[in-house]
């Protein structure tokens, strides 16, 4: 496996994460935000981008799950659910990426049968050319194009999250 080529550089990961926590600050102001991970390939970006954030900050973590391998099951699976009660409060689900959107739509309509007040959706990937629905994130870090990738939480079999920059697997 190569993992030589970088397509993400650390200084452009952190530019974005800036630049998206100054859009959801603005957005936000002084209203309470519940900041929710998506595990595992969040952490990173998640950790990172509500050091930026000003408002008073909830966070929670959620583990989901939708696929068999590389194939949607149609069902999602919820292997850890949040501790947080959501009802009547504005809601912030942050991703790694999002490709299908499958697992993510099932997620957000999960999430807004618990009665937020608001709830949107940020990724620090979007990968909009393997969609298969009409998901589109709030909150938009940097769009991708179809490359396999790995670092900052994107993972390969489980490796590789600890990379600073995104590479290409090759």
């Amino acid at each position: 496996m190569d993992l030589s080529e970088i397509m993400i550089s650390k200084e452009e990961i952190a530019s974005m994460v800036t630049r998206v926590a100054g859009e959801i600050n603005k957005d936000y102001k002084d209203e309470e935000l519940v900041v929710i991970g998506i595990l595992t390939g969040a952490f990173v970006f998640t950790a990172d981008l509500v050091r930026e954030l000003d408002m008073p900050v909830i966070i929670d973590f959620m583990q989901v799950k939708s696929y068999q391998g590389t194939t949607s099951t149609g069902t999602l699976t919820i292997k850890r659910d949040i501790s947080t009660d959501i009802k009547d409060k504005h809601v912030l689900i942050v991703e790694d990426i999002i490709d299908t959107g499958n697992t993510l739509k099932a997620l957000k309509e999960l999430l807004l049968s618990r009665g937020p007040k608001s709830l949107k959706i940020c990724t620090a990937f979007d990968k909009p050319s393997r969609r298969v629905n009409d998901l589109t994130p709030d909150y938009n870090g940097i769009t991708v194009p179809d490359e396999f990738i790995v670092g900052y939480g994107l993972d390969f079999d489980g490796a590789y999250r600890n990379l600073k920059e995104v590479r290409i697997v090759r």
